[in-house]
């Protein structure tokens, strides 16, 4: 692979401006990754700079595939680092609309660890390819260059750094980015914010065999919307724990005290992650975090792009933290950017329009699909992608159908780890599947039942 440029730098070193740099570092001589945080080595531990860290989260499977194509035997290296393999189909407890999605085998593979560990193992990996440096507790005060063109960074100390190409992985500020390409008359990108209010309580449980009932390994509780907003996730982490992460939307937020955290628990839509909450030893104290709203950034329709600039992750597009798609999402741009790069050979506008195409296409589903479900709740505003409110009607008679199809279960699974397009669903035979399997949903009356008194 022939070296596109001499120096590139990346502004944030989580999980979105690692990829990143490992993306770049067959592409450049050298890459540096530039954070203001403190970053771990040794020990995996959240930081200040990830502030939602300990809460669950989620690696789905096309973000696991697109790492171990990154950085090859990762899955086996975090599996036995005690990173906890399953089989989505047949371990993950999940209930959805009014009961539990029926259980069988997939074949397909997913791994549970904290975010932290995934975070670590990833970044020693970085640090072991050559051309590639990481400065941390180091700020960026914004990027330093000419109009339409970025050539490096400015650093808080009054430094300047020179760069081929710079890559924005500082993420859900997007502001400071705006602000940054406004000084160098870049214009800021159109911006899509869907409010939502969500917040969510997480702690860290010590783990048991049999704490979840038939042999779960996992357990996800989704709201019945519009007249219910809780969900909740137990995942397995390293270190035989569970991390126990409870929410909802439009500010109905789990306590951060014990007995109310427990008391809101036994309003999930089934009983045993509360008897889990009840009975195994807590190792941590309760953590909240709210998230206010979703955003997506719109690069792609800008007329004017900045030579040697483009933003990743986060920094594009910050979903709804409740669907775990972030970390997936940031993998697949970072290998759509390593494809525009040997297409162009250059980190000229023109390639940046190109991986800004290729962003958004990775972008489409798992945004339409948050928002698809962030819109079921008539509090919830902002711009509402056409076809919403119809694509919900026909996903809901899915999800009822995947309390008894197999068949049915298999296509969501597919679309939710972002493994096939949307029109998946779509296809003949899964339409008519859906529906007729979801007539026979036990569910089914609670799912389709609405609320008697408005919703305020």
């Amino acid at each position: 692979m022939r070296r596109i440029g001499s120096h590139a730098i990346v502004v944030g070193g989580s999980i979105g401006g690692l990829v990143a740099a490992s993306t770049l570092a067959s592409r450049f001589d050298r890459v540096t990754i530039i954070d203001r945080d403190s970053l771990p080595t040794e020990q995996a531990r959240d930081r200040r700079g990830v502030p939602h860290g300990m809460h669950a989260h989620a690696l789905l499977i096309s973000g696991r595939l697109g790492l171990e194509e990154l950085y090859p035997g990762l899955t086996e290296e975090l599996i036995a680092g005690g990173a906890v393999p399953f089989d989505p189909g047949a371990d993950l407890l999940f209930h959805q609309m009014g009961a539990e999605r029926v259980r069988f085998t997939s074949g397909m593979l997913g791994i549970s660890q904290s975010r932290a560990f995934l975070e670590l193992t990833v970044r020693r990996r970085v640090l072991l390819t050559p051309n590639v440096v990481i400065h941390d507790k180091l700020a960026v005060a914004g990027l330093s260059g000419i109009s339409g063109r970025v050539t490096g960074v400015e650093l808080h100390d009054g430094r300047t750094l020179a760069a081929d190409l710079v890559v924005d992985a500082t993420g859900r500020s997007g502001g400071r980015s705006d602000r940054w390409l406004e000084k160098l008359d870049c214009p800021a990108p159109e911006n899509a914010v869907v409010r939502i209010d969500v917040g969510y309580t997480s702690r860290l449980y010590a783990r048991q065999p049999g704490d979840l009932p038939d042999g779960g390994l996992l357990s996800l509780m989704a709201a019945v919307p519009p007249q219910h907003k809780r969900a909740a996730a137990v995942f397995p982490i390293e270190g035989d724990r569970w991390v126990v992460t409870i929410g909802g939307w439009h500010k109905d937020h789990a306590p951060a005290d014990p007995a109310g955290f427990a008391d809101f628990a036994r309003g999930l839509p089934a009983g045993h992650i509360a008897e889990l909450i009840e009975k195994a030893e807590p190792l941590s104290e309760l953590e909240t975090r709210q998230f206010p709203a979703a955003r997506r950034r719109y690069f792609e329709q800008l007329r004017q792009l900045p030579h040697g600039y483009v933003a990743l992750g986060d920094t594009i597009c910050s979903f709804n933290p409740l669907y775990g798609q972030g970390m997936t999402a940031a993998t697949l741009e970072a290998l759509a950017l390593g494809r525009s790069l040997d297409q162009f050979g250059v980190a000229s506008a023109a390639m940046a329009r190109h991986y800004y195409r290729a962003a958004a296409k990775v972008l489409n589903t798992p945004w339409r699909m948050a928002t698809g479900g962030d819109f079921a709740y008539p509090q919830t505003s902002g711009p509402k992608p056409l076809g919403t409110d119809l694509i919900n009607r026909y996903a809901r008679e899915a999800m009822l159908a995947a309390h008894v199809s197999p068949a049915v279960h298999k296509v969501l699974l597919d679309l939710q780890h972002l493994l096939v397009p949307p029109s998946a669903l779509l296809r003949p035979a899964t339409v008519v599947r859906s529906l007729l399997a979801a007539r026979r949903s036990t569910a089914r009356a609670t799912a389709v039942a609405r609320p008697t008194t408005p919703v305020r």
